[in-house]
């Protein structure tokens, strides 16, 4: 089965809920795909995993569409209940199985050392503990297990840094289903003790005005292997 999570039964509480955010990101999100150029970005986050892949807040599940053949399982966390049924309908269409389970990033409802790659999109601007957040990850992981990450946080000169760093403390988050802004996602997973791979900075959108939400980094990070130190740069 493909949708093991999705039976009858009383619905257990969500970790997240935030149904106005939910419906105006659904709509938003699907229009960024060709107008931002986020389905690009999804296929380059993507290309090349194998094996079984945990994704972390899959949101209404647009990365579904871009997992290679060569994956032989998803299964795609989202604690918000309406990203999560757009996230069912999504996973019914891939071309891979992909299996929608509620929970939160802070207590992932699987079991250690049991998946081959972690994918973080737009995932950790909005945890709301993100070292937990991270060890979790490196929990399900097997020793060598990949993360593949595309996430926005800090960046720009010191007036940008200054404006995100703001928002955070005002408006932002509540309006934006407890988004951050000033997050550096890259000294996340090194703090959290991944060895950290290749990475970009990327503008989103690549052309246009900078906004406070455009800082990008995609890159890839791993679980060390047992007994192997974590260089810190």
């Amino acid at each position: 089965m493909r949708l093991r999570s999705t039976g009858s039964g009383k619905p257990a509480r969500d970790p997240v809920h935030h149904p106005l955010f939910a419906r105006y990101y659904a709509r938003a999100s699907v229009a960024a795909e060709t107008r931002l150029g986020m389905a690009g970005m999804r296929e380059r986050l993507l290309a090349g995993l194998t094996g079984r892949v945990l994704e972390i807040g899959a949101g209404n599940g647009l990365n579904f569409a871009h997992y290679p053949g060569t994956v032989s399982e998803v299964v795609a966390i989202e604690p918000e209940r309406l990203l999560r049924q757009h996230a069912v309908r999504a996973a019914l269409r891939a071309d891979v199985p992909v299996d929608v389970v509620p929970g939160a990033a802070e207590a992932l409802p699987v079991k250690s050392e049991a998946f081959d790659a972690v994918v973080l999109a737009l995932v950790l601007c909005s945890v709301r503990d993100v070292p937990r957040a991270l060890a979790e990850a490196r929990r399900v992981l097997r020793p060598g297990g990949e993360v593949r990450f595309f996430e926005h946080g800090r960046g720009g000169g010191r007036v940008m840094r200054l404006t995100q760093r703001a928002l955070d403390r005002t408006l932002w988050p509540p309006l934006s289903g407890g988004c951050h802004l000033a997050r550096d996602p890259v000294a996340a997973l090194r703090d959290a003790g991944f060895r950290l791979g290749p990475y970009r900075r990327v503008l989103m959108p690549e052309k246009g005005p900078a906004l406070p939400t455009s800082y990008c980094v995609l890159g890839t990070a791993w679980r060390p292997e047992a007994g192997t130190l974590t260089a810190r740069a």
